[in-house]
């Protein structure tokens, strides 16, 4: 049976930094750099991060052009683009109907992930 390597990508790390450092009031997690600094060393740990590449942008403008991506959607398009990029074929999300629109991928809710190998 073939196991998944849990992987992310920058775009992950960037979008923690920014709801981990905004505060309470406008539905962050108030914390402060040097904390989040901290669990970004953590999740580098625990996590394969697969890096910034400049071919990503070529396979984000054709996802967008080819599904008509308008707006907010356009950053999850860039996951897509990277995941394309590096060959990495399923995405484990809780925001799985974000994906839907991908047939070029596999999305696993948290729900439905019981079972599924790691490596």
């Amino acid at each position: 049976m073939r196991g998944y390597a849990p992987t992310i990508v920058p775009q992950i790390i960037y979008e923690y930094w920014v709801v981990a450092t905004r505060p309470l009031a406008e539905n962050g997690l108030g914390l402060s750099t040097s904390e989040v600094d901290v669990e970004v060393s953590q999740i580098i740990d625990q996590f394969h991060l697969l890096r910034d590449e400049r071919a990503v942008f070529d396979h984000w403008r054709r996802l967008v052009v080819d599904h008509a991506v308008q707006g907010k959607n356009a950053h999850d398009t860039r996951l897509v683009a990277a995941m394309q990029r590096h060959g990495v074929t399923h995405i484990l999300t809780f925001n799985d109907s974000h994906f839907s629109r991908f047939s070029e991928i596999v999305v696993v809710h948290p729900d439905n992930a019981a079972g599924i190998p790691v490596i």
